[in-house]
């Protein structure tokens, strides 16, 4: 009995001591003074974290800006590359940039949506015969053609909504001109005529190209003949006629338009374009005199 006591009270002087010890150890690390720990005092007085601004969206492109772009490029429905300085050689300009409204009926349209591309369509090639400063028929008569461009989903997605129409001069098959210089007026002043639609040989023949007139050429697009006007359906969207229709409906037009500028009445060649189904769709509802430039 007297041993086991022994151990019992030596366990309980043990551990006395060791919680003299562990409070020694408790007030030893206090050296504030204070009653309050110093991890719960560090908590308390942090700052809330201030929230990231969003980034501002990607800028719009500048009208007027220049740029070197393939036809490939031109088609496409956008557009990365640099501008570059005017004054040097470039195959396409900005004449407008404006606003994409991509909100439809309280949703948000995707920049690519087709609802978003027919804004671009409406809109781009109605504004270029004023910046060229060409009437509806020079326009036609020219190779000066509007394309489109809008930002890529990831530009979308960071705030981007803008469109961007360009001006390019499309030559031979599926080619685009370079030129220097700013288009704005062009067919206000005596160059505008170099963009002029003109040929290597007579409309159909084997050896016939599309080039602009200040290329060396033979024959030239003189006049316009509008094959809308007698077409069924709306007026915005008039039904092919067939090819048959247009193709008689210019030919009488053409011959006049070709007598009426040839040296000798009695003796003249003329040529008549009349689209298919294909342009017709696209919005080429008109057809083109042509006759041998002399100059």
């Amino acid at each position: 009995m007297r041993a086991g006591t022994s151990r019992v009270g030596r366990a309980a002087r043990v551990l006395v001591v060791v919680l003299a010890l562990a409070g020694a150890a408790a007030c030893s690390s206090d050296d504030g003074g204070g009653d309050e720990p110093a991890a719960a005092a560090s908590t308390s007085s942090s700052p809330s974290p201030t929230p990231t601004p969003a980034p501002p969206p990607p800028p719009a492109p500048a009208d007027g800006a220049c740029y070197r772009v393939s036809y490939d490029e031109a088609l496409a429905p956008t557009n990365s590359e640099p501008a570059l300085d005017c004054g040097k050689p470039h195959t396409s300009q900005t004449y407008a940039v404006g606003e994409l409204d991509l909100v439809a009926g309280g949703h948000l349209l995707a920049v690519d949506s087709e609802a978003a591309r027919r804004q671009v369509a409406r809109r781009c090639p109605t504004r270029l015969a004023a910046y060229v400063g060409a009437t509806p028929e020079q326009l036609r008569l020219s190779l000066l053609r509007a394309v489109w461009f809008t930002p890529t989903i990831e530009d979308s997605d960071a705030g981007a909504a803008w469109y961007r129409c360009d001006v390019i001069a499309v030559t031979g098959d599926q080619s685009v001109a370079k030129f220097t210089g700013d288009l704005k007026g062009a067919f206000k002043r005596p160059a505008g005529d170099d963009f002029a639609m003109c040929g290597t040989a007579q409309p159909g023949s084997p050896g016939f190209t599309r080039v602009l007139c200040r290329d060396d050429h033979t024959w030239k697009a003189i006049s316009v003949v509008d094959l809308s006007a007698g077409a069924k359906g709306p007026p915005n969207r008039p039904a092919y006629p067939g090819e048959k229709v247009v193709r008689a409906a210019g030919e009488d037009t053409c011959q006049d338009a070709a007598r009426a500028i040839a040296s000798d009445a009695l003796d003249y060649e003329w040529g008549y374009e009349w689209p298919t189904a294909e342009q017709w769709q696209a919005g080429q509802t008109y057809g083109r005199c042509w006759a041998p430039d002399p100059d």
